[in-house]
């Protein structure tokens, strides 16, 4: 069991215990969202990228926090961005993002760092 942490409660963690009441119940849900989250991240995994559609990716997200909405056009970004990345053919990578889950997608920016 790992140590004590005060955590800031945003808006999703807000709304997620807004019906519990101790400090207990709040830790417990916490904890079973993310084990949940983390088995789904792993399930999930399955979108193969080359080295350069990855560098393409990761200049994409680089603005750090990605929220839901820009997860789901991930593929419009690309493309719609203004950059050409060596080796990189855009219109493969476009058709692995818009053929993923949503979930996939998650994966993805999960295991770019974003």
């Amino acid at each position: 069991m790992n140590k004590k942490t005060k955590i800031y409660f945003g808006p999703p963690l807000a709304v997620l215990t807004e019906n519990e009441k101790n400090t207990l119940a709040i830790s417990g849900k916490i904890n079973r969202v993310a084990e949940r989250y983390m088995e789904i991240i792993k399930q999930h995994s399955h979108i193969k990228l080359i080295g350069a559609e990855r560098d393409c990716l990761i200049w994409i997200c680089q603005m750090g926090y990605m929220s839901t909405l820009e997860i789901h056009e991930l593929a419009d970004e690309v493309r719609d961005a203004d950059f050409e990345i060596e080796d990189t053919d855009r219109e493969a990578l476009i058709n692995k993002l818009e053929s993923a889950s949503f979930a996939d997608l998650v994966a993805l920016v999960e295991e770019l760092g974003f």
